[in-house]
């Protein structure tokens, strides 16, 4: 009977027909007993402390529970599985997902659920498209091994790409905004206001041009007005945001802080500064255009020419040919 159905399969799917329904059939029994291995039992100390509110505020419980929704909880029970035990790995996953961008409770376990759902669903379409193509005509293995894995690999690492693509994009708007914000700033700070009316102020003026650099600076002056410590307040943006320019403002704001000088004179030096090194960078890029260019130019001018000088020689040299 084994061999019968064997050569069953064989005969519908060609030479990998056996082995392609045996690993088919291994990836439907691992997504059928994927939700049992990664459902997390409530722990404990959750338990006593979700009893001990309940039965001090059972509305606040309510409404709290309300607000989340079910998908958060859901993602909850797995967080075992969907970020990292590691007490430094997981800081460094909720700093990377920080700097793209997306500051919510559960932003690390979304990024790892994402990636296992992309990876997952387009190996099942690898799968099903290698299946299709075998049925028209002969695959090699390697075409093979590339359909079927190859979506997946991508599924998985569409969303490191896209979060770094983030990443790039804030810092580069924080970087072409930071001097005006400077700039901003030392006004606020000369006509007399606070340093943390100051930060307010120049989010509330850059969000239309950047957003990125507004959240930052809206952030810092909320935790500020919340109680807490100016200076860890800014080494907080620094370590959060992950560009030279800012670390060195935030050094600068610590420094004078420490010493006791005056704010707006060093507002005034470092705004100067990086205003300078705004210049700098134009200048390295226009730098950078004729090499840039010199590509285009090899592949678009100088094919034509060498067409054009060229090719009616080479028709009168191969006419020559001919006729002799």
């Amino acid at each position: 009977m084994i061999a019968h159905i064997n050569q069953l399969l064989v005969n519908a799917l060609g030479p990998m027909g056996p082995l392609m329904v045996i690993g088919g059939l291994g990836v439907f029994l691992v997504l059928l007993t994927l939700p049992t291995i990664l459902k997390k039992g409530p722990e404990p100390f959750d338990k006593l402390k979700n009893q001990r509110v309940a039965n001090n505020t059972p509305a606040l419980i309510g409404l709290r529970n309300d607000k989340k929704g079910g998908a958060v909880d859901k993602l909850q029970k797995f967080s075992t599985f969907l970020e990292p035990q590691n007490a430094e790995e997981m800081t460094a996953s909720r700093l990377k997902m920080q700097r793209a961008g997306y500051r919510a409770k559960n932003a690390v376990q979304l990024f790892h659920f994402s990636q296992l759902i992309l990876g997952i669903g387009l190996l099942i379409v690898g799968v099903i498209y290698t299946l299709y193509v075998q049925t028209q005509h002969d695959v090699t293995t390697q075409m093979m091994v590339i359909c079927t894995i190859g979506p997946g690999a991508a599924g998985y690492y569409l969303p490191q790409y896209w979060v770094q693509r983030r990443i790039q994009e804030r810092q580069d708007q924080i970087i072409s905004g930071f001097p005006d914000a400077l700039d901003m700033m030392l006004v606020c700070v000369e006509a007399g206001q606070s340093l943390d009316q100051s930060l307010m102020r120049v989010a509330k003026e850059s969000r239309a041009g950047y957003p990125a650099l507004a959240d930052e600076f809206d952030t810092v002056a909320h935790e500020v007005k919340a109680g807490k410590e100016r200076i860890a307040v800014l080494k907080d943006m620094s370590e959060r945001v992950g560009i030279a320019d800012v670390s060195s403002f935030v050094t600068t704001l610590v420094q004078s802080a420490t010493f006791g000088t005056s704010i707006s004179e060093a507002l005034r030096v470092y705004s100067a500064e990086m205003r300078d090194k705004r210049v700098l960078r134009a200048e390295e890029k226009a730098n950078t255009l004729p090499t840039k260019l010199t590509l285009g130019t090899m592949l678009f001018t100088v094919p034509p020419l060498m067409i054009i000088l060229i090719g009616p020689s080479v028709h009168g040299i191969s006419k020559t040919l001919n006729g002799g």
